[in-house]
């Protein structure tokens, strides 16, 4: 539950500070009347949000097994790696996020409302469409038969309404940088626990040899219906018994994103001119 409230939380902020971001610029350079086209790309992007996560989940259950398992492994991979581009991107344009949205809406304030709706539904609908396809590949690999995950993905989702709001109206202050680094780095941990389950979706699927090759087999000292069995799932997408193929995914993919995400960031040496 808690690694689906992280993804809810980490990615529903983005969208609340993208669209706080767009109506303060508004409302401070006295443009109300353009609100209204912004509020509908934002509704439009939400609506297409929320249908394709719909058309993942009641779409694949007309599929059969193996094809589920297939689609479910190659939707955990690019969710993965769309998450991952998201973080390392967020990290580099943090700090330029306000100016950047800024020029986008200066522009499309210029062109009329159709530009407008469009400026919104795109600031929004990359982020709903990456929240949608990475709660979908995370809830499925953390499915435990309760609603515990999409309980998680809503209450993350609510608490980033609720911040997005506070930071419009000047109530909460926060290093920005330091927070989207740290919960970057805790996202990158659940990604490599989504992205070792989806491989193991392609070996059920037989996309990939190795199912009944295990790394090892804990389940007896982890229960997997144990409560600490069921938290470690939860948080990490732990599985007491993975194949050596998962295990090896996990670390190289974890090891060096991990650290490339936390190195610090290089600053670029002054060029002197020469005569």
């Amino acid at each position: 539950m808690f690694s689906n409230y992280l993804i809810g939380l980490r990615e529903g902020l983005e969208a609340s500070l993208v669209v706080s971001i767009l109506i303060a610029y508004l409302v401070k350079t006295d443009r109300r009347d353009a609100l209204k086209p912004i509020w509908t790309g934002i509704a439009v992007a939400i609506a297409l949000a929320l249908g394709f996560g719909c058309a993942l989940e009641f779409g694949s259950q007309e599929l059969t097994f193996k094809a589920q398992e297939a689609l479910g492994g190659s939707l955990s991979i690019l969710a993965v790696a769309l998450v991952t581009w998201m973080v390392f991107w967020m990290r580099r344009t943090a700090r330029h996020l306000k100016s950047e949205l800024h020029g986008r809406l200066d522009a499309a304030l210029a062109m009329g409302t159709g530009a407008l709706v469009a400026t919104a539904f795109l600031a929004v609908g990359r982020e709903g469409l990456e929240t949608a396809l990475f709660v979908w590949a995370s809830v499925h690999a953390a499915s435990d038969g309760t609603p515990r995950p999409l309980l998680g993905v809503a209450l993350g989702l609510l608490t980033a309404i609720l911040l997005g709001r506070l930071f419009y109206r000047g109530a909460l202050r926060i290093n920005l940088a330091k927070f989207f680094t740290w919960t970057g780095g805790m996202l990158v941990v659940v990604a490599a626990g989504v992205l070792a389950y989806g491989f193991h979706d392609l070996q059920e699927a037989d996309f990939l040899p190795g199912l009944t090759d295990k790394a090892f087999d804990i389940s007896g000292t982890i229960p997997p219906d144990s409560w600490y069995g069921t938290l470690l799932k939860g948080v990490f997408n732990f599985q007491p018994d993975p194949t050596t193929f998962q295990v090896a995914v996990w670390l190289l993919y974890l090891i060096p994103t991990l650290a490339l995400f936390l190195a610090p960031a290089r600053t670029p040496t002054p060029v002197r001119d020469t005569v």
